[in-house]
């Protein structure tokens, strides 16, 4: 029997936190993974958010802006299938800091992502139709940086 070929894939999550206060979390499921350091996970990592927890944050990132991600290899039989990433200001989540992400080590998605500053920023959803704000990439192994 031979095997040929194996879909393994590797995804990164980093902060930096420029605010000064406050700590990076990253959760996924209920369950926080990070709270500041990166974090690499081998295989898909799907629906993870992450937030600056100033104080006032929920466990989902309640109260705050969260980034809203899920990094995974695409599936040539399915366009459309690698990663997305956006930032969430649908309540209950609100703006507590500005945020910043990005992709990194995503060939042509490298710096591609969104900022949002203010509470009415365009870069952002604020309603479940603003799709238009969701930042896809299409690479394989891509990672992400959030500057806070």
């Amino acid at each position: 029997m031979t095997i040929i070929g194996a879909n393994a894939q590797s995804h990164t999550i980093s902060f930096t936190n420029h605010c000064g206060r406050g700590t990076p979390q990253l959760v996924q499921n209920g369950k926080v993974l990070s709270t500041g350091g990166s974090l690499t996970k081998n295989g898909p990592f799907p629906a993870a958010i992450a937030y600056l927890q100033t104080g006032n944050c929920g466990l989902n990132g309640e109260n705050c802006m969260i980034v809203e991600m899920t990094l995974q290899n695409p599936n040539p039989a399915k366009p459309g299938s690698g990663s997305s990433v956006d930032l969430s200001l649908i309540p209950p989540h609100a703006l507590n800091v500005p945020i910043h992400f990005e992709y990194k080590n995503g060939g042509s998605c490298n710096g591609k992502g969104k900022t949002c500053s203010t509470a009415n920023c365009n870069t952002a959803f604020h309603v479940p139709t603003d799709t238009g704000v969701q930042v896809p990439c299409q690479n394989n192994d891509v990672s992400i940086l959030s500057l806070i």
